[in-house]
């Protein structure tokens, strides 16, 4: 399974410090160009399953950064370039286009879910908790108890 992914789930991910599973869930991880360049200006080095690609079809980024910024723009036109099984972004906007231009996405709540599912981790409310105090993740109360619970947690 491919996923290409935006800066802040990696970040995320990157801060508390287990980015690692990524590729355990996906095949192969993604991004692209922009997006490395904004995760560089907070972390020093980035994995090395990681894979930054360019995109080629620049004019269909820069219309979609009339909607979003620029790691998200790219983001969505690489998934769509590579045909990735999801696009792997938090942001509602993003979001957004990616659903109007036929993209499955997924969030870092579901990568969570699905690393819970997997037995990559022991509990996801912990690994939320860690999301949210460390790495500034937000989720609605309902919607990370209605995520929980469809973990049996």
């Amino acid at each position: 399974m491919i996923v290409v992914s935006d800066t802040s789930p990696l970040t995320a991910l990157l801060t508390v410090g287990h980015e690692d599973i990524l590729p355990q869930i996906f095949d192969e991880v993604f991004i692209p160009q922009a997006v490395q360049n904004e995760l560089l200006r907070s972390h020093n080095k980035l994995p090395e399953w990681l894979r930054t690609v360019e995109i080629k079809d620049t004019a269909q980024a820069k219309k979609y950064l009339q909607i979003v910024d620029i790691g998200e723009a790219e983001a969505i036109e690489l998934a769509r370039e590579l045909h990735a099984d999801r696009l792997l972004i938090d942001e509602r906007k993003g979001r957004k286009l990616a659903v109007q231009e036929g993209l499955p996405v997924i969030g870092l709540l579901g990568v969570v879910l699905l690393a819970k599912r997997k037995n990559l981790i022991s509990s996801a409310r912990q690994f939320l908790q860690r999301l949210e105090q460390e790495a500034g993740m937000y989720l609605a109360p309902d919607v990370r108890d209605t995520a929980l619970k469809s973990v049996n947690e």
